[in-house]
């Protein structure tokens, strides 16, 4: 849990490395945006690369609650466990699109041990979908041949909404969520005459 000072940290930080990029943001500019002493912000965080590492992981913590509010929306049914992940993937890309565009860009920028660190946790978010599909698959509910491939379709088709959309565009967050859902379902359960099925 992120003290109140803490998160002003985070919030100055994430803006800073958002406009300039890790390499060329500076973190004395982090502090005066965040209102503090040089020496404060290092009470908390003992260099630039401390800060990226604990804004990547509340970029995360973010994406968590934000799935799993919609997943504990939903009961046991694969197919709605989907859209509801699919949905909450389409939220944290409309709504917290600085979160997103950190974990899409600045992540690289983890020295070893914070990307080991970084990649535990995105490995126990994966699972997530992973469970979903292999639960569906099980009761056979998805009938696709490549479970693997369309998670990983799935999680690229979603993570890629944050280099398009627009929040003064056409498309509406509940329509992206919709159709994004169809297009994954449609992954996962092949027609005999459009998908894996189709040996004609």
């Amino acid at each position: 849990m992120l003290s109140p000072k803490q998160r002003v940290f985070i919030e100055a930080g994430r803006k800073e490395f958002v406009r300039n990029g890790y390499g060329s943001s500076s973190i004395r500019t982090i502090a005066q945006e965040a209102g503090v002493s040089l020496s404060a912000l290092y009470y908390h965080y003992k260099n630039k690369q401390d800060l990226l590492l604990a804004i990547l992981l509340d970029g995360v913590d973010t994406y968590d609650a934000v799935c799993n509010a919609e997943l504990a929306r939903v009961g046991d049914d694969p197919v709605e466990q989907i859209r509801a992940f699919v949905k909450g993937n389409v939220i944290f890309r409309t709504q917290f699109p600085e979160q997103g565009r950190m974990i899409a860009t600045e992540v690289r920028n983890l020295e070893p041990e914070g990307a080991r660190l970084y990649e535990e946790r995105r490995r126990a978010g994966r699972r997530r979908i992973r469970d979903i599909i292999d639960r569906g698959v099980a009761q056979g509910v998805f009938t696709t041949k490549y479970p693997d491939d369309c998670r990983r379709s799935i999680l690229a088709m979603v993570s890629a909404i944050a280099n398009w959309y627009d929040p003064a565009g056409p498309d509406d967050p509940d329509e992206i969520a919709e159709r994004y859902a169809d297009l994954s379902l449609a992954l996962l359960c092949p027609t005999i005459t459009g998908g894996e099925g189709d040996r004609r």
